[in-house]
């Protein structure tokens, strides 16, 4: 006879109110999370109104999510605002859906495409970079957005999203504060002022690039067509997909590499030591020539910064998945229709794995050094990890490579906390100096 299943813990009254605690203290529900999972082990389950998930922590509750359980758990939650938004992209689908159109998604994103996108990120780096004024401290949440937005428009597809930067960033940011955490968990039918004129917008531009792009693949033969938005095309796809696929690019794509740079120079502005030593590997690998294929791989230790700094502040915090059948997992059952969360967050600064897990400590990642699989997984794991993950390791360095060869960046912020969006984000802001190197 099969041992009678465990039932999940809840966190008690006290705990609750040392997690409340925790979070004011904090500014941050990360704070009272760790508090829950403290008292409670790697799983429990959140008693909210109208939201009742089960949060798993850990290597082994990682593992179960993203390997052993990936067939029982769906992606695709109806009436989700992040399904509501990206309606059949690659993020939100299932099954043989999500295969297909990942499989035509991925020549663009494939590692020999990379190296041709280095120039592009150099380009678009310096553009924003161009615009900074001596003596004139700049938010680098706002300017790594621009970066982001820039690189992803001209590498992937290439279009050039200057015209648009302005016309369109706050239809962006009204989409990436649709589908962040807030009160439509609780509440589907809660007002979202905004929502609608700002996804009308961005989808009219998309349905526009999507038909020039036809036009031009159609009426200029000698065009090659090897970015993603016109093998999208060539593979037949309808425009109603292929604009899903561009929003799921265009908001979760940018936005995460927005947030994985931002908290980099934070920590690099926060720690003069480390991005001197930075800086002087970037001398000595690239001189005073911009970074290039052959030449960003070199940067050992701005890889072990950016390292770090995805094990402190993982861009995408959480997964989140829908019990397709009851689920058993370590002697307890996860019921059928459960929303089931995983925490990367926590699972990166478990005190277990991660000795003074809080500490910024680029030699964590020294490359003599190995971790355990599913202790670090900022962009996922098993066979649906992040599709732009080799895209956004090398978008990261090379970015960050030419800031630091052009300015020194000196720290103007003071009390920055975590935020929870559709990204980990630092708020309220990172104010920087940038000082131009002769």
């Amino acid at each position: 006879m099969a041992a009678p299943s465990k039932r999940i813990p809840e966190p008690t009254p006290q705990t609750s109110l040392r997690a409340l605690r925790a979070i004011i203290r904090g500014r941050s529900v990360f704070p009272g999370l760790q508090v829950f999972h403290q008292e409670t082990g790697s799983i429990f389950q959140i008693n909210a109104p109208s939201f009742h998930p089960v949060m798993m922590v850990g290597p082994d509750a990682c593992r179960f999510v993203l390997i052993n359980a990936r067939d029982d758990l769906r992606w695709r939650m109806e009436g989700d605002s992040v399904t509501s938004l990206l309606i059949h992209g690659v993020l939100v689908e299932d099954g043989e859906s999500h295969d297909e159109i990942r499989r035509n998604l991925n020549p663009a994103l494939h590692k020999r495409m990379l190296g041709g996108y280095v120039d592009a990120m150099v380009r678009r780096t310096d553009q924003v970079a161009d615009g900074w004024v001596d003596d004139c401290p700049v938010d680098m949440l706002v300017e790594m957005r621009k970066v982001a937005l820039l690189i992803l428009m001209d590498a992937l597809f290439e279009v050039d999203f200057t015209p648009e930067l302005r016309r369109l960033w706050w239809s962006v940011l009204y989409l990436i504060q649709y589908i962040s955490p807030g009160l439509w968990l609780f509440w589907r039918g809660a007002p979202r002022p905004g929502y609608r004129q700002a996804r009308a917008q961005m989808d009219q531009y998309l349905f526009r690039i999507i038909q020039l792009r036809r036009d031009q693949l159609k009426h200029e033969s000698g065009y090659a067509g090897t970015d993603m938005l016109s093998v999208l095309i060539q593979a037949g796809m309808s425009d109603d997909l292929i604009r899903d696929q561009l929003m799921t690019m265009l908001i979760a794509g940018h936005d995460t590499s927005t947030a994985s740079l931002a908290w980099s120079l934070y920590l690099l502005g926060a720690h003069p030591d480390a991005q001197a030593r930075a800086r002087a590997e970037i001398e000595a690998v690239l001189g005073d020539a911009p970074p290039t294929a052959d030449t960003y791989p070199h940067l050992t230790y701005l890889e072990q910064v950016m390292n770090e700094t995805l094990r402190l502040y993982p861009p995408i915090h959480l997964g989140s998945r829908l019990a397709a059948r009851d689920l058993e997992f370590d002697g307890y059952t996860i019921a059928k229709d459960t929303r089931v969360l995983y925490s990367i967050y926590l699972t990166q600064r478990n005190p277990a794995y991660w000795p003074e897990p809080d500490r910024f400590d680029p030699e964590r990642f020294a490359p003599h050094i190995k971790h355990e699989p599913y202790n670090f997984l900022p962009f996922g794991g098993g066979p649906r990890n992040c599709i732009g993950m080799a895209f956004a390791q090398v978008e990261m360095r090379v970015v960050l490579a030419r800031l630091l060869q052009r300015f020194t960046l000196e720290r103007r912020f003071k009390d920055v906390h975590l935020h929870m969006g559709a990204t980990l984000e630092p708020r309220p802001n990172v104010l920087m100096q940038p000082v131009r190197r002769k």
